[in-house]
């Protein structure tokens, strides 16, 4: 069975998270890094190109080259990774799409509800695979948490709580990574709330099983200058009754990349951190509490195939990940399973960002949450 091969929009010199894609990607030797447009500046795209060691004659300077190129070769990628700003999203999506290749996608999947609406239409018309890389869902225990809660172990979820707390912008201090996404123009609508706060808004509807329905929000700009908010307090309600709040900020001093979920049930509660994430706390109703550890053999399924080490050996971000991109590979391959977030996920990401931010600006009190 080849490995699937892969172009990545994106990542070009000084990006993190384009590295983090061509690392998670090539993990379990499945899918290679062919070919990409790392950069809308040609010359930095192939400098990029030469860091990534593909074949300098497959680092192309747009999007329309590469598909165009490839296309005429015996060996054309597969699919390709989208992991540009978010305004390039839409765009760079429907070029591959229409073109009949397979897309993947960092988060949120486009700048706004709108576009979002329209990559949905693309996406179903194309009739191509389409992910989104919401990484913390690729953790064992997440998956875990899932599986006990769909199987009842806490009985019914009355509260659910997940934070998402950094402080890499609580000065105005710009830099690379900052300066898109305080740009409306590159990043949309949305600031904290898109950048973060649509992980920690697909975590607590992966896990619990249950959709939003209704919220209440506020955001702010807290660093003078800053147009977009770095700061997010929402209040949720769940379509099974239960209650929640979260909150996305980075302008919490000192903290680095600290999410954690948990969930509250009639019978017990799960607690998951994603800076210890190899370890899940199950309080039960009696008092007991259960640590459940990444590698047990109590582990459902879906854990257990997100595992590659014993017990003991740590496992984080990169893993996580590369479950991802391994659920996208068995989906190009016509492969039944996997958990990897779809349009539909995409939908709701956007239309979490397009309310909070309009019913925080115009203090509307609780809305209904309507993709």
């Amino acid at each position: 069975m080849r490995r699937l091969r892969m172009g990545l929009i994106g990542g070009g010199p000084g990006a993190f998270i384009g590295p983090v894609h061509r690392i998670a990607a090539e993990l379990d030797r499945e899918i290679e890094l062919v070919a990409g447009v790392f950069s809308s500046d040609p010359d930095r795209s192939r400098q990029a190109g030469d860091a990534y060691r593909i074949d300098p004659r497959r680092a192309y300077p747009d999007i329309e080259t590469m598909l165009a190129r490839e296309a005429t070769r015996d060996d054309p990628i597969d699919f390709v990774t989208i992991a540009s700003p978010n305004h390039h999203h839409l765009p760079a999506a429907r070029l591959a799409l229409e073109a009949g290749i397979a897309v993947i996608s960092d988060k949120p999947a486009t700048a706004t509800l709108d576009e979002a609406r329209a990559l949905a239409q693309i996406v179903r018309q194309a009739g191509r695979p389409y992910g989104l890389t919401y990484t913390y869902c690729g953790y064992p225990l997440i998956r875990e948490a899932r599986a006990r809660i769909a199987a009842g172990s806490l009985g019914v979820v009355r509260k659910v709580v997940v934070e998402y707390a950094q402080g890499w912008l609580a000065t105005a201090v710009e830099g690379k990574q900052s300066a898109w996404r305080g740009d409306p123009a590159q990043a949309g609508v949305g600031g904290a709330i898109a950048d973060i706060g649509v992980h920690a808004f697909h975590l607590a509807e992966f896990v619990t099983g249950s959709r939003v329905t209704r919220l209440l929000a506020d955001l702010a700009s807290v660093v003078p200058g800053r147009v977009l908010d770095d700061d997010c307090q929402l209040l949720l309600r769940f379509d099974n009754g239960a209650r929640g709040a979260l909150l996305a900020s980075q302008i919490m001093t000192g903290e680095r990349n600290s999410l954690r979920l948990r969930v509250y049930g009639e019978t017990g509660a799960l607690d998951w951190s994603q800076e210890t994430p190899n370890s899940l706390t199950w309080r039960h109703g009696d008092g007991r509490t259960e640590i459940l550890q990444t590698g047990d053999a109590s582990l459902g399924d879906d854990a257990r195939r997100a595992t590659r080490t014993p017990g003991g050996h740590p496992e984080g971000y990169l893993e996580a990940f590369a479950n991802l991109y391994r659920d996208f590979a068995r989906q190009l391959r016509g492969e039944p399973g996997g958990l990897l977030p779809g349009i539909e996920d995409g939908l709701r990401g956007m239309a979490l960002i397009d309310l909070a931010v309009t019913a925080s600006r115009e203090d509307a009190g609780w809305i209904d949450f309507e993709v």
